[in-house]
């Protein structure tokens, strides 16, 4: 059986998740075996696809819950949590 992990994280970014920190995002999500899903309002989109990422059109302050299915998905969740609160390495 598959191991189900989740979390949530609240988006620090100025500007939101534009292009620039759901790139990283996908980077770290796409780095596990683990399925990995977001989910803000109503939407839940693949963390491994950045169009996906970009539709929850998430701005500064949105909470976005954060689920992964898979042999490594609590690493994959706090890997997230953790690039999130670093505001996906992103200086401005």
């Amino acid at each position: 059986m598959d191991k189900r992990y989740k979390d949530s994280f609240v988006v620090m970014n100025e500007k939101g998740l534009h292009t620039r920190p759901s790139t990283e995002l996908v980077k770290c999500a796409t780095s596990f075996k683990a399925q990995v899903t977001l989910r803000y309002q109503n939407c839940t989109v693949n963390a491994k696809s950045l169009l996906g990422i970009l539709m929850l059109a998430a701005t500064r302050g949105a909470k976005i819950s954060v689920e992964a299915v898979g042999e490594d998905a609590e690493v994959a969740v706090r890997s997230i949590l953790n690039l999130a609160r670093n505001k996906f390495n992103i200086k401005y």
